[in-house]
């Protein structure tokens, strides 16, 4: 018989959690927060310490019943919920519910689900951590006031179904700010000099560097051609051969922002889908035999400390499977990332590195098996030693001009033989070897290749990239990345396009009202200073009361202002050239989460939309009459299709190129890879390098 009660949030958590503590614990599951705020009225009662108000979730009164059922047959409760700020809050709403006072020792936490770890928690049960809470009801209400008092403000001065929040609008901000320094971007022209050369047998490439002592940038053709002239009867001779063994260091274990990043470059995932299968491994798989395990542990963190028993396990794993060389003289410990990181859990790794991911390919699904994969290597390598890279320098001169070749060599591998990062350009660190060379060797000119470039502007941020910047900046925490991802295209400030945020017109206004009115929303350092103030909450070091009130005294004139002063704003749709085929009426651009469309002006009379197609000039390989048209999946992925479907179906999620195989005469097409994009063809093995156009 049954004599305690654990609840926890999610069904697949109760299953693994109820697997490791036997029958005499009933485990159920709340399904998430059980209490919040009315979304009908603010809910928040500002005149009297910011009190809230808070109502059972819609549909939750089942969910509730059946605890509450649950609740009467047994002698203990135990509040199982995430170990963080969102966690301890459910675990106070649900003590609140069935009378479990905070001072019980009635909260469990854990950071991963293992049952050694499970066990270990219920051995050890604390009562709630009240700061916690109000530093979680504290964020509540504040981005309660931010939304529930700007948004209505915007529905009647813009447009209906607007939404304004702290962290949302840092971020629909940065991207607007990135766009304007993209368009007011000046390119600069400037050129490169490339000599083939070739010594000992082995041919190998030098830039051009320079006048002796001095680099040089060259800056136009006139300059480039010059310098062509002096190299036509000149020598490449060796000046100087430079030998350094250079030492580099793994990355540290991921924390919920760099997993974010990583599994955006290497696994093509959205935030949201890292954080959901992240879910997923963490509260557990089943595993055959062995049962049900939390693959690994929790999810949202920003430290990067590790347990010395992980750290034990993976010294053990490392020196058997690569051998001792492969294992640091000491045990390798990372510094916070941030200045501003909690440090509350551990860093996301395996639960133990002796699951290989190999091992579980039968358990898996193939998301689950390429984020478990990208964890466990990324920790394993973490916890190895330093890569050991011979490089060389060598500088050759041609007169008066000074050229130099670089070239490294992997002489230990190190970490690198599990795990290299990714960046986000996709570049990756090339083995080059240099043939062996000595000052006054005179070495064979094949090639000058001289070559134009112009300077590039900012980049467009990539999901990847904004979490950086974010995290970078104070804004926000783990558990907020992805949902204010989310929030900014479903608003329809951003769009997505070619996986970059572009601002739309609506977006950019909504900015532009904001910085006018509220510019302390915006303000970097004032919205990083607010995440201080709730994390000095957490720590006991604030009332959560006073922090409210020092943020609405001065937001509340703000809204008074805005209330006088901003004036109506009327969005007009831009009209196209084409014509409704339902109605009549013409088409309209529209901006959607995955850019724009066309969308009937007879709206809400007539529904019609048709996706806005871009001819790629390249005639279909199928029926060879119509052309190949770029599209948008329901999802916002890109593929490519003939224009005459459906008397056509050719589809291709490749990009088709303009000309047949040389070798075979079938469809050539462009694919993405790791390293950059690559032709080759759908039905032999032709492939090549794309030209490039421009370098940044």
């Amino acid at each position: 018989m049954a004599d305690s009660l654990v609840i926890v949030e999610s069904p697949a958590k109760a299953k693994t959690i109820g697997k490791y503590l036997g029958s005499k614990y009933i485990v159920k599951a709340s399904m998430g927060h059980i209490r919040d705020l009315p979304k009908s009225q603010i809910g928040v009662e500002v005149t009297n310490n910011f009190e809230p108000k808070y109502i059972t979730i819609r549909g939750k009164g089942s969910v509730l019943k059946e605890l509450k059922d649950a609740s009467k047959k047994v002698k203990k409760i135990y509040l199982a919920a995430d170990p963080d700020r969102e966690g301890e809050a459910i675990a106070w709403h649900l003590a609140h519910y069935l009378e479990v006072q905070n001072t019980d020792s009635c909260r469990v936490v854990f950071n991963e689900i293992t049952k050694q770890a499970v066990k270990d928690a219920f051995k050890n049960p604390r009562p709630i951590n009240i700061d916690l809470v109000n530093a979680q009801q504290a964020r509540r209400i504040l981005d309660r006031l931010v939304g529930y008092k700007i948004s209505p403000l915007l529905w009647k001065k813009v447009k209906k179904g607007l939404s304004a929040g702290r962290v949302q609008s840092v971020a629909v901000k940065l991207i607007n700010d990135r766009e304007n320094e993209i368009k007011e971007f000046v390119p600069e022209e400037y050129w490169s000099i490339t000599a083939k050369l070739a010594a000992a047998k082995a041919t190998f490439e030098a830039k051009y560097h320079g006048t002796a002592g001095e680099k040089r940038e060259l800056g136009n053709k006139e300059e480039v051609d010059v310098i062509l002239s002096d190299l036509k009867k000149a020598d490449f001779v060796v000046s100087t051969v430079k030998e350094k063994e250079r030492h580099r260091n793994p990355s540290a274990p991921f924390i919920t922002s760099t997993l974010q990043q990583e599994a955006a470059r290497k696994l093509n995932f959205r935030a949201a889908k890292t954080m959901s299968v992240a879910q997923q491994l963490y509260e557990g798989i089943d595993l055959g035999k062995e049962g049900t395990v939390g693959l690994i542990t929790y999810m949202r963190t920003d430290s990067t400390r590790i347990s010395p028993v992980a750290q034990e396990e993976a010294k053990q794993f490392i020196t058997e499977k690569f051998g001792a060389d492969y294992v640091p003289e000491t045990p390798r410990n990372y510094s916070k990332k941030a200045a501003n990181a909690q440090d509350a859990h551990e860093a996301v790794r395996p639960s133990s590195v002796l699951r290989e991911p190999d091992q579980l390919k039968e358990y898996l699904s193939r998301d689950q098996l390429r984020l478990y994969k990208l964890v466990w290597e990324r920790f394993v390598a973490s916890q190895m030693a330093s890569a050991v890279l011979d490089t060389v320098t060598v500088d050759l001169h041609a007169n008066d001009h000074v050229f130099r070749a670089v070239g490294s060599q992997v002489k230990f591998p190190g970490f690198m033989k599990v795990y290299i990062e990714g960046n986000d350009d996709g570049t990756t660190e090339e083995d080059r070897l240099l043939p062996i060379m000595a000052q006054g060797d005179k070495v064979k000119k094949e090639d000058i290749e001289p070559k134009q470039h112009f300077t590039q502007p900012p980049p467009r941020y990539t999901e990847a990239r904004l979490v950086r910047a974010l995290e970078e900046m104070g804004i926000g925490r783990p558990s907020t990345y992805a949902p204010t991802l989310e929030t900014i295209q479903k608003r329809g400030y951003v769009a997505l396009e070619e996986k970059k945020f572009v601002p739309t017109e609506l977006g950019e206004l909504v900015i532009q009202l904001m910085e006018e009115f509220f510019p302390e929303i915006l303000d970097v350092e004032f919205t990083a200073h607010m995440e201080e103030e709730l994390d000095h909450v957490e720590e006991g070091k604030e009332n959560w009361v006073k922090v409210l009130d020092s943020f609405y005294s001065s937001f509340e004139k703000r809204l008074e202002v805005a209330e006088e002063e901003m004036k109506e704003i009327e969005i007009q749709d831009e009209v196209s050239d084409e014509i409704c085929e339902k109605c009549g009426n013409p088409l309209v651009y529209k901006m959607g989460r995955f850019g724009k469309f066309l969308a009937c002006s007879g709206f809400p009379e007539c529904r019609n939309t048709k996706p806005i197609v871009k001819d790629i000039g390249v005639t279909c390989p199928k029926c060879k009459e119509g052309k190949i048209v770029e599209r948008r999946s329901k999802k916002g992925r890109i593929f490519f299709g003939c224009d005459q479907y459906p008397a056509c179906d050719f589809v291709s999620w490749d990009r088709p190129v303009d000309r047949p195989c040389p070798n075979c005469g079938a469809m050539l097409i462009q694919k993405n890879t790791k390293n950059g994009p690559v032709i080759q063809c759908v039905e032999c093995d032709f492939k090549e390098e794309p030209q490039e156009e421009a370098a940044e």
